[in-house]
């Protein structure tokens, strides 16, 4: 049997993603070109690797065995790049990056700041939702990943960098934003939301904070992104919960408004996670300490919501109280 480690590549990318196409876009080549490396590679093997059902392909047998070792080679060839990466210092390497797209805006400003620094640096960037990003961990595809709560029950390596404060959001005309006094938490159940689903970040630390409460929110909408929930709030459908992080252009031109509301903002953490054991690159070990050292810099609280923050940091942990001070004082205000 003759494999060329091309055609590793090649297979162990269609198999990863179940498609010939988005294997032809990673790899930037034609979809021809990929059918007839899969094709030659099942004449070498001497056994179908994929078959197709309906519009789907599926690994055959002989594929998933052949799978299980083109990632066994594909990473040995990375922790080799990585040893020879660590001989020349960080001047140039590859980063692969997830972030949640509540982490959109900051992680791509970290991202920028960092690739001045790196003078030949090759980024993959992958904004996806709570699910894929699970994903991207259970199986070791990305370097780093930037997320809110770390899930249980993986060998993870999670640290927190940055405070990530959940507010209500409401269109400017909405009645509770004409309220001069802070909104009782009792008042929202009256009140109907537009929500992330059920498995986003957002959602689970929503229903948690709600529930220590006793108190039950009328679900208007369920939306799968939260730029979706926030035109959904523009629009007058209901009020949402969302990270302040997603806010700055919003805020800033008045489309909406953060309401005082009694107990906000639920105090969450910003994390960079990646596998237990997993052998980073220089470049990878590089961006995870520019992130947990210098984040805070590069982002701060609108001054409305900053205001707020005061309840929150005095009952936060002493980890928390040093980026949010007990006047709400971020790094960045504190200069």
């Amino acid at each position: 049997m003759h494999l060329t480690l091309r055609q590793l590549q090649i297979f162990e990318s269609v198999a990863r993603h179940r498609s010939f196409t988005r294997a032809a876009e990673e790899l930037f080549l034609t979809q021809p070109a990929v059918s007839m490396q899969i094709k030659q590679l099942e004449e070498n093997v001497g056994l179908p690797l994929f078959e197709h059902v309906g519009r789907r392909i599926q690994l055959t047998e002989a594929g998933r065995e052949l799978y299980r070792y083109s990632r066994a080679v594909t990473q040995q060839l990375a922790e080799a790049e990585t040893v020879l990466e660590e001989l020349k210092g960080v001047r140039r390497g590859r980063l692969s990056v997830a972030v949640a797209s509540t982490a959109n805006v900051f992680a791509t400003r970290l991202i920028a700041t960092f690739s001045r620094r790196v003078p030949h640096l090759e980024v993959s960037l992958d904004v996806t939702n709570r699910q894929a990003l699970l994903r991207d961990l259970e199986n070791n595809e990305v370097d780093l990943v930037i997320m809110g709560q770390p899930p249980e029950g993986m060998d993870l390596v999670a640290e927190p960098f940055m405070d990530n404060p959940l507010v209500v959001i409401a269109a400017p005309d909405h009645p509770l934003a004409q309220v001069p006094e802070p909104v009782p938490l009792k008042a929202l159940q009256s009140e109907v939301f537009v929500m992330r689903e059920p498995a986003s970040g957002t959602r689970i630390a929503m229903e948690r904070f709600f529930d220590q409460r006793g108190i039950y929110l009328n679900t208007g909408m369920e939306m799968r992104s939260n730029e979706a929930v926030q035109q959904a709030v523009q629009a007058g459908l209901g009020l949402g919960i969302v990270s302040v992080h997603t806010l700055e252009l919003e805020l800033e031109t008045r489309r909406l408004v953060v309401l005082d509301v009694e107990s906000f903002p639920i105090m969450r953490q910003w994390y960079i996670v990646h596998r237990e054991g997993k052998r980073l690159s220089p470049v990878s070990q590089a961006f995870k300490a520019f992130v947990l050292q210098e984040a805070a810099r590069y982002w701060h609280l609108p001054d409305q919501v900053l205001a707020r923050t005061s309840p929150a940091a005095d009952q936060a942990s002493p980890k928390q109280r040093g980026r949010f001070g007990p006047k709400g004082e971020n790094a960045r205000g504190r200069g």
